[in-house]
């Protein structure tokens, strides 16, 4: 055995061991499992021993007459006892099969619950790098098939291990010849058995990977329908998905072939052993032969019945520990945001200062290179500058989105890496230039579920902003649902139902990315009164679009590159004409005329 398979049996052994912690709150299911499982095996042999009984007590074929009239009290006792055993065996089974997948739903419910509570931890900076059909499947599918392992994989294959022990001890005992006769032609299914394994376990992590890829191009292709149809990609786009969907076929049909092969060779292998049976017992005189080869025969068929399954519930083991690893990645990837400040919760006036902050999303490829700012409570700052300039990163990090490379950022003397992250963040609220709407009602979006905000709270807010009386003409008002993604809506509704959004959380400091650059004209003015509102008395941060704000703000900083290249009011920007004036003159004195 090669230093590699030794480590691979290794972790497939501590898997296993870590997935069963999540069966640690329902060990009394499962020890429960393993009773019945026990309780099975020790009832496989009873039945073919109580035939073989019935034939050699109640059948002897040199009975006299009276013999057989207590025979036929044998036999009906015999009967009876075999009713009950079956009766006992089925409502054994029966709950056998209910609580290995009860146990195994109880273990996906919390193992999904905890990969969905760390995705929803994650940085930023994953989903960047990992498509979301990927996680998808990661907490739906993979997790699932761990389901498997409980009840199609380690305690049925318990049961049927203990089942097949248990007949093969009975027969041994009734004959040890005989046995050995018929075990002959097991090395043919041994190897069988292995190749079989072997092939299912290839294709089945084919179609799993098949599936990942499967989720993964759908989710995204069905985000961007828009896309795809507004450029007539839709042929394209086709023939990409299937070939996806042929890979998934193909691994499919070298499994269906795999079993296709399999499942006639156990049949052959039964057959030359109840051959061997036949043969073996057509000469013996011995009066209780007839049982005995009866009895035989039912043990073949109990020891093949679990065989024909046994190494698919082997495969459906190891995939539900392929599954298991790549769940536990999610679980174990450290690339998380830390709650560092759980007890510091001070209170946030708004002061903001980014001290010689540096921030990569990819290795060394600097974004923000040595950013230095203020701002005091109450101001205004708007950073202005070409796309890929670094804008929308100091907010992510103001947020702690994403973590900083080197650097400190304070507000109001902190370190935000010792604040308490929730507290943090329930003070900063963000309009982004994206707004995502959730599919669900416009209160629920507006609220995101916060049971505090109460609906007159809502309806201030939607006055304040403007857009009261738009919502109210909406079917059934607050309680319209506006889709996933807020399709229903335009652009420039949906950016206003996220002021509302922001207006409710009653932040200590306001962001605003690009925050009107989807509103038209007269949407603008409906909101312009109520953004000053909600500027006054407390911090904003504005990626500037619309010159009203930038005007308004007490201090500007120009970014190029990452880097800062001027800072000041916007008449000292004018007036230095430098990269800012260069800037204003390239991309809004047009849209200053126009004003």
């Amino acid at each position: 055995m090669s230093e590699q398979t030794k480590k691979k049996r290794v972790f497939n052994f501590s898997l296993l061991r870590r997935v069963f912690t999540f069966a640690a709150p329902y060990k009394r299911k499962f020890y429960f499992s393993v009773f019945l499982a026990i309780l099975l095996a020790v009832l496989s042999p009873i039945r073919p021993w109580l035939i073989q009984l019935t034939i050699n007590k109640g059948l002897h074929p040199n009975a006299n007459i009276a013999f057989l009239h207590g025979a036929m009290q044998v036999i009906i006792g015999i009967t009876l006892i075999q009713f009950g055993l079956l009766l006992i065996e089925s409502v054994a089974r029966f709950v056998f099969t209910f609580f290995t997948a009860s146990l195994g739903q109880s273990v996906v419910n919390d193992m999904r619950n905890a990969t969905y509570n760390k995705v929803l931890h994650l940085n930023l900076s994953q989903f960047d790098k990992t498509p979301i059909g990927t996680l998808t499947t990661r907490t739906i599918n993979d997790i699932e098939s761990i389901n498997d392992i409980f009840s199609d994989g380690l305690i049925p294959i318990i049961a049927d291990l203990l089942s097949i022990i248990s007949v093969l001890i009975y027969m041994f005992i009734v004959d040890w010849k005989l046995t050995l006769i018929c075990l002959a032609p097991f090395p043919i299914l041994i190897f069988a058995t292995f190749i079989f394994k072997e092939a299912v376990n290839k294709s089945f992590t084919r179609v799993r990977n098949a599936v990942a890829n499967l989720n993964a191009f759908v989710q995204e292709h069905i985000t961007g329908m828009a896309i795809v149809q507004a450029f007539a990609a839709e042929k394209r786009e086709f023939r990409k998905f299937d070939e996806i969907n042929k890979e998934h076929r193909n691994a499919n049909v070298k499994s269906i072939m795999a079993y296709s092969v399999f499942f006639p060779v156990v049949e052959l292998v039964l057959a030359i052993s109840l051959g061997l049976l036949v043969w073996r017992a057509a000469g013996d005189q011995h009066p209780d032969a007839a049982g005995t080869i009866t009895a035989f025969i039912l043990c073949l068929n109990l020891l093949f019945r679990p065989l024909r399954v046994l190494a698919d519930k082997f495969n459906v083991l190891q995939m539900g520990m392929i599954a298991g690893e790549r769940v536990f990645k999610v679980l174990d990837n450290p690339d998380s945001t830390i709650n560092e400040g759980v007890n510091v919760k001070p209170v946030i006036n708004g002061s903001v200062s980014f001290k010689n902050v540096s921030f990569a999303y990819i290795d060394n490829n600097y974004v923000l290179k040595n950013i230095s700012f203020d701002i005091k409570a109450g101001e205004t700052l708007a950073i202005v500058g070409n796309t890929g300039s670094g804008k929308t990163s100091i907010i992510s990090l103001l947020n702690r989105l994403y973590k900083i490379n080197s650097g400190e950022i304070n507000i109001d003397g902190n370190n935000i890496e010792a604040i308490d992250l929730y507290y943090l963040r329930s003070k900063i609220a963000v309009v982004l230039q994206d707004v995502f709407l959730f599919s669900g009602s416009v209160y629920d979006n507006v609220t995101l579920r916060n049971p505090d905000i109460t609906k007159e709270q809502v309806i201030e807010a939607a006055k304040l902003i403007g857009i009261h009386d738009f919502i109210l003409k909406l079917p059934g008002g607050y309680n319209y649902n506006v889709m996933e993604r807020g399709a229903t809506l335009s652009l420039g509704q949906r950016q206003l139902l996220s002021f509302v959004r922001a207006l409710l959380y009653n932040p200590s400091i306001l962001i605003l990315d690009e925050a009107t650059s989807s509103v038209d004209t007269e949407s603008e003015q409906l909101i312009q009164h109520a953004i000053d509102t909600l500027i006054a008395g407390r911090t904003s941060i504005v990626i500037a679009h619309r010159l009203s704000t930038i005007r308004k703000a007490n201090k500007i900083i120009v970014l190029d590159k990452g880097e800062i290249k001027e800072s000041g009011s916007h008449e000292a920007l004018l007036a230095s004409e430098g990269f800012y004036s260069k800037l204003y003159h390239m991309q809004y004195e047009k849209r200053e005329t126009v004003l």
